[in-house]
């Protein structure tokens, strides 16, 4: 952090010649509370918000106190993160309170600064139990300093650059949210023949509905029991690897050749049978793909269709809100939710004709897989915007979100204007500060 390079007008400077240090004290857990008797309590990065603290406890007879304004640093597990006080508070042995001049220093800027170096600060905490950095770190942490004016002039630039990438962010985020909804909206549409409107050019529907043990070769339930399981052998799914449409197959277990044996005595899961969850996480199908031999964990079903109807199709079926609707409606057991396997044989499925159930596959699978494609680059958008923050306090501590600025205004960086009069001044400052303490001390005594 020391070689980073800055501007001829700015210093680099120990962080106490600009700021004041106040390293936090648990006090007795006697004298905290969540009645509001005293003053908020914060402890550490557990009470962080996204620029305040959240207050949870109080405490009545607080060791170490912030005031509003002071930049609260996270010094243990984790090292780095940190707020803005808003308020007096109290300060546990996880935080810092850094505080500044308020006529000659800009607490926005010193706090831009602290989250510009945090990826850095959050690697030099030592310690086995729990990572920290300690006051005396603080004291010689090198921190750089330009002219107040142009302090200003970057807190402004970042309150606005950054506020357009929270809300890039914010939007992005959304984005699986959506897609979701997107997803559900055509599964809803496939099942209720509105997907195929032109595909039947405009004839009406004639569909049969039937339960899914009218369209089902085997619904067999697992074994109901936890297998023994192996360092190698065969898979054995957990209903962890179940995703809408999708068998994960990584962090898997394993069973010996006997164990899987004993487990496939009902029936033997094979390419293109579906999987459907009916424990825990209930009402997720997929379905077993090519070249995969596997056994079943527990708290799940496998369905095998008959020629009725297409694996693929009946998938869709299992994972559109037509069944999920009955699947809310019949989970029972608060502990591990689960549904009857009497209730999930009478699940209806609207049934098509053969060549409508492959054209209906069809367009859900193009449908699923353009929504990928844009849930790809959002995805990929959204790494670039998470970088963006770091890049962006980068610059501004570089000096290069200001350089135009500098060459237009030289006179409110040099002169009595400059680093080296602003800490100049703070000296003065902090002396008289200090002198009118020892008087007031002297007199009380």
């Amino acid at each position: 952090m020391s070689d980073t390079p800055i501007p001829k007008e700015w210093l680099k400077v120990k962080l106490t010649a600009v700021a004041d240090l106040n390293m936090g004290q648990s006090p007795s857990s006697a004298d905290v509370n969540e009645t509001g008797d005293g003053i908020v309590f914060f402890q550490g990065k557990a009470d962080f918000g996204k620029l305040f603290p959240t207050a949870r406890k109080y405490c009545s007879a607080p060791k170490k106190i912030a005031q509003e304004n002071d930049i609260l640093l996270s010094v243990r597990a984790p090292v780095g993160p940190t707020n803005l006080a808003d308020r007096e508070t109290a300060i546990g042995r996880g935080l810092a309170a850094i505080s500044v001049s308020k006529e000659n220093f800009s607490y926005k800027y010193l706090l831009q600064f602290f989250r510009h170096i945090q990826p850095w600060l959050s690697e030099q905490g030592t310690g086995t139990t729990f990572k920290a950095i300690s006051g005396q770190f603080l004291r010689e942490l090198d921190c750089i300093i330009s002219p107040l004016a142009e302090q200003k002039v970057i807190v402004d630039k970042l309150d606005s650059m950054l506020a357009q990438v929270e809300t890039t962010k914010a939007r992005l985020e959304r984005i699986p949210e959506i897609l979701k909804t997107f997803r559900q909206s055509v599964l809803a549409s496939a099942v209720s023949g509105k997907l195929t409107e032109e595909w039947r050019g405009g004839e009406p529907i004639e569909w049969d509905e039937k339960n899914l043990e009218d369209v089902s070769k085997y619904i067999v339930d697992c074994p109901h029991s936890t297998p023994k399981w192996s360092e190698d052998g065969v898979l054995c799914v957990r209903t962890t690897a179940f995703k809408p449409f999708q068998l994960i197959l990584s962090n898997q277990g394993f069973v010996s050749e006997q164990v899987y044996k004993e487990r496939i005595q009902r029936l033997e899961p094979r390419e293109g049978d579906i999987l459907y969850s009916r424990e825990g996480t209930v009402g997720i199908a997929c379905q077993i793909p090519k070249d995969v031999q596997l056994c079943l964990g527990q708290r799940m079903v496998l369905i095998r269709s008959d020629d009725t109807v297409d694996a693929k199709y009946l998938t869709i079926v299992l994972n559109s809100e037509l069944i999920l609707k009955i699947v809310k409606a019949k989970t029972i057991g608060s502990t591990v939710p689960r549904v009857n396997m009497k209730d999930i044989r009478s699940y209806p499925v609207p049934l098509p004709s053969l060549s409508e159930q492959r054209a209906i596959i069809r367009r859900v699978e193009e449908l699923f897989a353009f929504a990928e494609s844009v849930e790809e680059k959002a995805n990929a958008a959204l790494e670039r915007v998470n970088k963006l923050t770091q890049s962006i306090l980068a610059k501004a501590f570089r000096g290069e979100l200001t350089a135009d600025w500098r060459a237009e205004h030289p006179d409110l960086i040099s002169g009595e204007n400059s680093a080296e009069a602003l800490l100049e001044r703070i000296k003065a400052e902090r002396a008289a500060l200090s002198k009118k303490t020892t008087k007031k001390k002297s007199a009380n005594t």
